[in-house]
């Protein structure tokens, strides 16, 4: 398999000279984190975006440029925007659903598969909408979304969604998810939400020729996603990776989420999901998969020879009770691991600072206090999600060429208070942390901790007209928790 590229970036592109005026200058911050190739932290550090590029970086003893709009940073941390690899959006208008919480992965996903089926364009719109301000408000600059449910009749979601982010002003990276495994074939979805492999495939490329920009700095790319292996086929999963050779995109999908997994794969395929993975041909650095808790050592070894990524899903992994992922033998290994919100149903917050710090909270818990430092989960949230992304040097840090992305984090009030040493630990041991400013291409998408959207109020209401429709599907229909949270997805029962 190849090796995508980022994009056709010019020669020029990480060597912008600094302009006569900028369009944003970032000043007065107590210390500027950039996460760069150096790992360069400044003290008293500027930033300096012009047509939506990182133009200049520099110290208290360098003169920034002028600029068109100077946003003041004092006694602030400033860090780049963070990566969020793993996401379903569209869950949001499911979260906290009452019936599917307390059980395994299976059991939540066989509940709300009905309620899913009734997507339309509209709910994923205004999910997407809402989703995407969460996100902005906790740091992300850059989210992914991994929308594999696509009811007969629902439309066009992925643009739906894509539409939302251009509003939004985020820079967003889809994916084209998929399923075509339904009950009948011993699968957990409807036959209401999955498409036959041609269907998908076309529509898989027709997305990518519409909406993928592998241009430097581009706002929007596509990957290709089918949702894990107990709901596509084989066939499906190695004629994917072969569309996405020749689109140049990269691929997505679950792997190793949970130990009923290793059963359905063994008892399915005769081999473990990862050793399923590298048979239909995914194999590689195209790909980047979410959660990968249950890899053995070999495994590891594996993920990192083959360059392929890791969404890093603390928060999910717990709530689901999948267990601990090995997030430092596969970063030792050469994994690129990004960090992961999840979907709303299996962790109801999109946070990406409380990922991070629940990530340096992991990796303390499993490894000892020195194995997880608070500047090992900021790197997992940028750089390691640039890296998922295959966006390494574009986003997910501060230099000069880099996207324009970057967040203005508070460092003061009663939380901060004694936190004098050391920003960055401050940054993830105090707290809880909203963004103060989040910045996306030079342009604020928060603003003094809000959102810099005047429709917000308008698209809540709407959210809540249309999460209520869903969720009184599941008591108009009448059914009874107790029989939906049992099915695995082999058709056995735990």
């Amino acid at each position: 398999m190849t090796t995508p590229s980022p994009g056709p970036a010019p020669a020029t592109a990480r060597r912008i000279a600094a302009p006569v005026t900028a369009d944003l200058l970032v000043v007065g911050a107590e210390l500027v984190a950039t996460v760069d190739a150096d790992r360069r932290e400044i003290r008293g550090g500027w930033v300096a975006v012009t047509d939506g590029l990182v133009s200049a970086i520099g110290g208290p003893g360098e003169l920034p440029p002028p600029a068109s709009r100077v946003l003041r940073a004092d006694g602030a941390l400033v860090t780049p925007g963070l990566v969020n690899t793993h996401h379903h959006i569209y869950q949001n208008l499911t979260r906290a659903f009452a019936p599917a919480l307390g059980g395994t992965l299976f059991t939540w996903l066989s509940t709300l598969y009905p309620l899913w089926s009734r997507l339309d364009e509209e709910a994923v719109h205004v999910s997407a909408y809402v989703g995407l301000t969460e996100l902005a408000l906790g740091g992300c600059t850059t989210s992914t979304d991994h929308l594999y449910v696509h009811p007969r009749g629902g439309g066009d979601l992925i643009s739906a969604e894509i539409a939302a982010a251009r509003e939004l002003g985020m820079r967003f990276h889809p994916t084209r998810g998929s399923m075509s495994r339904s009950v009948k074939d011993g699968g957990l979805p409807p036959d209401s939400v999955v498409q036959d492999d041609d269907e998908i495939l076309a529509e898989s490329q027709r997305l990518v020729e519409r909406h993928h920009d592998p241009s430097w700095g581009a706002m929007v790319r596509l990957a290709l996603a089918p949702c894990s292996p107990f709901s596509v086929s084989p066939e499906l999963m190695r004629a994917t990776a072969e569309l996405a050779e020749r689109l140049d995109v990269r691929l997505h999908t679950h792997l190793a989420e949970d130990p009923e997994e290793d059963e359905y794969c063994l008892a399915t395929f005769g081999r473990r999901p990862i050793d399923q993975f590298a048979e239909v041909g995914w194999a590689g650095d195209r790909a980047w998969v979410a959660h990968c808790i249950c890899p053995n050592p070999q495994e590891v070894a594996r993920l990192g020879a083959w360059g392929t990524g890791v969404a890093h899903c603390p928060s999910s992994n717990m709530i689901l009770g999948g267990g601990l992922a090995p997030v430092a033998e596969m970063r030792a290994a050469g994994v690129p691991v990004g960090l992961g919100c999840d979907g709303s149903s299996s962790a109801d917050s999109a946070s990406l600072w409380l990922e991070s710090r629940t990530a340096m909270l992991l990796g303390r818990l499993r490894h000892g206090a020195a194995s997880m430092s608070a500047r090992d989960a900021l790197e997992m949230a940028t750089r390691g999600g640039a890296g998922c992304l295959g966006r390494v040097g574009e986003i997910g840090e501060l230099s000069v060429g880099s996207a324009g992305d970057l967040v203005v984090w508070p460092l003061d009030g009663v939380a901060f208070a004694g936190a004098l040493s050391d920003p960055i630990d401050a940054w993830l041991r105090c707290g809880p942390v909203a963004a103060r400013h989040t910045v996306v291409a030079g342009r604020l998408v928060v603003e003094d901790g809000r959102s810099a959207h005047p429709d917000l109020p308008a698209m809540l209401d709407r959210h809540r007209v249309l999460a209520g429709g869903i969720q009184r599907a599941f008591d108009d229909a009448g059914v009874d928790p107790s029989t939906t949270a049992t099915a695995s997805p082999a058709g056995t029962r735990r």
